[in-house]
């Protein structure tokens, strides 16, 4: 019978690919499938009880209360997505064209601006949960500094302005994240376009629109398909700042909180049911799958027709 026998070569390269795969097999894949799985069974806790078929995924869709807190959770999303891509992806691009035309300071700005991303969550969410403060926070103290008492409100404690104010610390800390793909996007237009450009105008929304902007579509298209798996993954600063209620009165609630709070339950109820969470969760997986793919390919797309 023929051995097998595996080079040097062949061992290396098995070396550094099976540790990888076995992570991802173990810590990815495994809990994907085992969500699939729990989503079509009944629980009690975490007991596994008898199959139900689609009838978890009903309840989170059609059946009352789940269905106006699944409502309710993903129009948070929606609206966490298009304003982010509004200010942390379109600052992004602003502030990325001013590091690339070298205004003063350019170098201590490209440090200064990606500080906030490398700073853990929990450090952020704190630090705007002290500047929020209805009492002593920076943002009512400036208020009231320069006049403007009638603006000074609690921003966390308010249905209207709580979620705009997670968004906006959301926004500063990953900001510099855009920037750097935007500017690294916009080094790599050869040199010799911009000469020619510059002969034809001097005009800076021209050079933008005709020539930056078509030219750093690929890096747009990876920052606009991180932020819409970001959007609606997003967990972490409303957690800290806004509870896993979503307070207050479910303003700040989103998909990821509620996914935790139906699975695991909550201190306010103490339910739990992890198939309807798991179902939640089989959902939500589809859902920035499909649409991350369609935004992918549309995208891709239109960096051939530029």
């Amino acid at each position: 019978m023929p051995q097998f026998r595996m080079t040097g070569r062949g061992l290396w390269i098995t070396v550094l690919i099976v540790p990888p795969l076995a992570f991802v097999a173990l810590f990815i894949v495994y809990p994907i499938i085992s969500a699939f799985a729990y989503a079509f069974f009944d629980w009690q806790g975490l007991k596994r009880l008898d199959f139900v078929g689609l009838e978890n995924f009903h309840t989170v869709l059609f059946v009352e209360p789940y269905r106006s807190w699944t409502i309710n959770a993903f129009k948070n999303n929606i609206i966490v997505f298009f304003a982010l891509m509004v200010l942390q992806n379109g600052l992004g691009f602003i502030l990325a064209y001013a590091l690339w035309r070298e205004l003063p300071g350019a170098r201590f700005h490209r440090i200064a601006v990606f500080l906030p991303v490398v700073l853990s969550t929990i450090i952020v969410a704190y630090l705007f949960k002290l500047f929020y403060h209805p009492l002593f926070g920076v943002v009512n103290v400036t208020l009231k500094n320069i006049g403007l008492d009638w603006l000074a409100q609690p921003w966390l404690g308010q249905s209207s302005t709580a979620l705009g104010s997670i968004i906006v610390a959301q926004a500063w800390h990953m900001v510099g994240f855009p920037t750097l793909v935007f500017l690294a996007g916009m080094q790599r237009i050869p040199s010799e376009i911009l000469d020619a450009v510059r002969m034809e105008t001097e005009s800076e929304w021209v050079k933008i629109t005709k020539v930056v902007w078509p030219l750093v579509a690929p890096s747009a298209t990876i920052v606009f398909t991180l932020l819409f798996v970001g959007a609606f993954n997003w967990f972490e600063l409303p957690y800290i700042m806004g509870g896993l209620d979503g307070s207050p009165f479910g303003s700040t609630d989103v998909l990821g909180l509620y996914f935790y709070r139906t699975a695991f339950g909550n201190v306010s109820s103490g339910q739990q049911d992890f198939g309807l969470g798991s179902a939640l969760a089989v959902l939500i997986f589809i859902f920035i799958a499909v649409i991350a793919a369609v935004i992918t390919t549309r995208l891709r797309a239109r960096e051939i027709q530029l």
